[in-house]
């Protein structure tokens, strides 16, 4: 049996970045594309940890704690909006929210 080593994690690490970076790009539903911003900055957190235990120091996981903390407001802030813009536009299509239009 192998040990997971950092390269593991660095593999899993691009995975998750390749697949919310498709997602952030390729979709028009909002929620699906604050979903795959959160992969992204979870895909960040499995880099910070990875080598925090290789380098045996704690700042990577120090740091991941302050990205999970801004990952839970910008999903509060976030949620709130598509709330309103859904009140308002019946809709939570990223192309078809023009509010800011003149």
């Amino acid at each position: 049996m192998h040990p997971i080593t950092t390269f593991h994690y660095l593999a899993l690490s691009a995975a998750l970045l390749l697949i919310g970076t498709v997602g952030v790009l390729t979709r028009r539903n909002v929620v699906i594309i604050l979903m795959s911003i959160e992969l992204i900055l979870n895909a960040v957190n499995i880099n910070l940890i990875a080598f925090s235990h290789a380098l045996h120091n704690v700042n990577g996981q120090i740091f991941a704690i302050f990205v999970i903390t801004d990952a839970v407001a910008e999903a509060a802030v976030g949620l709130g909006i598509l709330i309103a813009l859904f009140r308002n536009k019946e809709t939570v299509q990223a192309d078809e929210m023009d509010l800011l239009k003149w």
